[in-house]
């Protein structure tokens, strides 16, 4: 599927993007369009990449014109581009809805027209019963793409937790607070989050690449941890000792725990010992056959298998970016 393919990348030069992009440089594809609004990060991309096959797009989701010149000869599609900061979204929703339901809008209208075989859209966690702008976003954006399948064939959503080591995560910002200030803050001590690395957010979206029919839905099966369990594991590896701990509440916008599957879609769906897929149901048709009670439990951060410090310390351990932030310097 992969070789002698041509692909776009949405939000190209972001950490997920650039993740992927290298991964299918290393295959034998025959060309990739990067389309990002950051011309650094593309100048710096490009400088490091060095390969023709790539050809870099400045421009943004937001316009369709835009889209539409990006899939010109494009078989597959990655749609990365999003606003993703919980606080920041609380601050200017409308700008989160121009980016992450609009722009998803946009493409969606610019792949009606256009000859590409499937293209994968990227949601998350704080999609599923949100209670933050950026979730709300990001659940129409799942709505959107599931509404349009009878128009739009071969469009997939993939759900993520936190991604290890990607810009804007959780863990990134915990390092720079254990480095600057020799302190834990805390949200709330028992708050959990999925944890999963750039490469297996990689693999997933090339699971449901292969794998996917349109409308379905994939997650991973993630561990999660609690954020005293991340900040034990991150001081000693940072051979912090007894770093002071200050609890400042929850943010607006934040939970406890996330949920990747809500019990209704756990219950529809299938799994492999790696992933769920959740294939879309007909809206508009009752189905007096199924049996869904509503007593099953959501799959949560708080109900999947919990990390240790120690296991935390070896998963970190072995990921690159996260050891580059840790031992810098």
């Amino acid at each position: 599927m992969i070789k002698n393919s041509n692909f776009l990348i949405t939000g190209g030069t972001g950490s997920f993007g650039k993740t992927l992009l290298i991964y299918l440089l290393k295959n034998d594809i025959n060309s990739v369009v990067c389309l990002s609004r950051d011309e650094d990060k593309q100048h710096l991309l490009k400088l490091q990449l060095n390969d023709d096959r790539v050809n870099f797009l400045l421009g943004d989701v937001r316009d369709p014109t835009t889209i539409r010149n990006a899939l010109r000869n494009v078989d597959y599609v990655f749609h990365a581009a999003a606003l993703k900061h919980v606080p920041a979204s609380e601050l200017n929703p409308v700008e989160y809805v121009r980016t992450n339901v609009i722009g998803s809008e946009n493409l969606l209208n610019a792949l009606s027209a256009s000859s590409v075989k499937k293209a994968i859209f990227l949601s998350t966690d704080k999609a599923v019963a949100p209670v933050n702008a950026m979730g709300m976003t990001k659940a129409l954006m799942e709505k959107l793409v599931r509404a349009n399948t009878d128009l739009v064939h071969k469009t997939c959503i993939t759900r993520y937790g936190n991604v290890i080591g990607s810009r804007g995560s959780v863990i990134p910002q915990f390092i720079e607070t254990l480095r600057t200030k020799n302190e834990i803050t805390l949200t709330n001590p028992l708050m959990t989050r999925f944890l999963m690395s750039l490469s297996e957010s990689v693999e997933l979206v090339l699971h449901a690449l292969e794998h996917g029919e349109s409308g379905d839905l994939f997650v991973q099966k993630s561990p999660a941890a609690s954020i005293l369990t991340i900040y034990s594991a991150l001081s000693q590896l940072m051979g912090i000792s007894n770093p002071k701990v200050v609890t400042i509440g929850s943010r607006p916008g934040e939970k406890i725990h996330e949920t990747l599957l809500t019990s209704e879609e756990k219950f529809f769906s299938s799994s492999t010992d790696k992933y769920f897929q959740v294939p879309r149901r007909n809206f508009m048709q009752n189905d007096a056959s199924v049996n869904w009670t509503g007593n099953d439990e959501d799959y949560t951060s708080k109900n999947t298998k919990q990390l240790n410090t120690n296991e935390l310390i070896d998963l970190f351990s072995r990921n690159e970016e996260i050891s580059r932030l840790i031992f810098r310097g």
